[in-house]
């Protein structure tokens, strides 16, 4: 075939991936004759017969038959959120980025800087990066690492002030 002739017109499926549909109810030669694969009587066997997803023809259906999982989804049987903290985490370094030396940082200040936003839920310092200013820090929690850098650049760790 010549390169000009090949386009949208010319366009065909590779030979062998295409086949002819299977003609059923076409006598029984073909396999496929006289119920055409349906079986003998019943609501399978009629025009406008639909198989549900799932349905198991009465029987117990197998979501039914296998135990109950616990879990997130299933709170009445599982107190599964109980050991999940909820806090939001800002780190050392967003400090060192955000706040100049002899700032104050409590809750609302780390709002205003676009960190903890969410109202409400409780902040905890991490100690990801390095902090080389002196910062007063008013927040909930603070992990040892984070504790330990503010410290050692002369700041301070406290509780927030409606604690």
């Amino acid at each position: 075939m010549d390169p000009e002739d090949i386009g949208l017109h010319s366009l065909r499926p590779a030979p062998g991936s295409r086949h002819r549909p299977k003609r059923v109810g076409r006598g029984e030669g073909s396999g496929l004759g006289k119920t055409s694969g349906r079986g003998h009587k019943g609501y399978g066997s009629r025009s406008g017969s639909k198989s549900k997803a799932r349905y198991e023809g009465g029987q117990m259906p197998i979501h039914m038959r296998l135990r109950k999982l616990r879990g997130p989804h299933m709170k009445k049987s599982m107190p599964f959120e109980q050991f999940r903290t909820h806090t939001q985490p800002v780190n050392v370094r967003d400090l060192e980025a955000r706040f100049e030396a002899g700032d104050e940082v409590t809750p609302q200040t780390l709002a205003a800087a676009g960190l903890a936003t969410r109202k409400g839920v409780p902040v905890k310092i991490l100690g990801e990066g390095d902090l080389t200013k002196k910062l007063t820090v008013r927040v909930h929690g603070f992990s040892k690492a984070a504790r330990e850098r503010i410290e050692s650049a002369g700041g301070s760790c406290e509780p927030p002030p409606e604690l």
